[in-house]
């Protein structure tokens, strides 16, 4: 597999947010990857969704939303990793950043996003519609983007643990709210975090597919 990876750093604001990308030849598109509460840019999850986009000739950005300090902030209070308004600013600025950078510039870009991460992608899409072409949620917290679901337009789809039950009627809430494409898929016999054998194969696999799709429509 023909891949270039580099490790980097994206300006926000006054911070620097160190990231993984990860550029196949060739790429039909590159996925912003948005980790859930508590979790990093090396979260074994994402990194592994990650390797089967990137040999599907996707780009992948794992990126740590907080910076180190704030990091060490949140590992005493909690209180970061649900600011999903902070999370979505940074995402959108890293839409920017992807958009302007010549490794990257011009590709379809898409957002994966994991628990409360998902709320920040789907907020960060809504406020990028003309960049983000396709959102993926993973056992997603999408009510927690509020008003925001009524202003994205990008095809959306929706990956919940069959066992996960309270996600999954947030996730049906959310379904209704969303006013573009946007499809529900429940795993069989997954927990919240897909910790069963293949299931996050399925998740995957899922999630290849539909941002190939709707990547390269764009």
């Amino acid at each position: 597999m023909d891949v270039r990876s580099s490790a980097v750093t994206i300006p926000v604001g006054d911070a620097g947010l160190p990231a993984d990308l990860v550029l196949p030849a060739d790429p039909v598109g590159v996925v912003l990857f948005a980790h859930g509460s508590g979790s990093s840019r090396h979260s074994p999850r994402n990194v592994a969704v990650a390797q089967v986009f990137n040999r599907q000739a996707l780009g992948t950005v794992l990126v740590d939303l907080l910076t180190p300090e704030e990091d060490e902030v949140d590992a005493r209070t909690a209180e970061l990793r649900f600011d999903i308004g902070l999370l979505a600013g940074r995402l959108a600025a890293i839409v920017d950043w992807l958009a302007a950078e010549p490794a990257t510039r011009g590709l379809p870009i898409g957002l994966f996003g994991a628990s409360t991460g998902a709320a920040a992608a789907l907020v960060g899409a809504a406020a990028r519609p003309d960049q983000v072409r396709a959102v993926v949620s993973r056992g997603g917290r999408p009510d927690l983007a509020g008003t925001a679901l009524a202003a994205v337009r990008a095809p959306t789809l929706l990956l919940v643990g069959g066992l996960d039950e309270q996600v999954i009627t947030l996730n049906e809430q959310a379904r209704e709210a969303l006013p573009g494409l946007v499809e529900l898929h429940v795993v069989p016999g997954a927990t919240h975090l897909f910790e069963e054998p293949g299931t996050l194969d399925q998740v995957a696999d899922a999630a290849t597919a539909w941002f190939a799709t709707h990547l390269r429509a764009s």
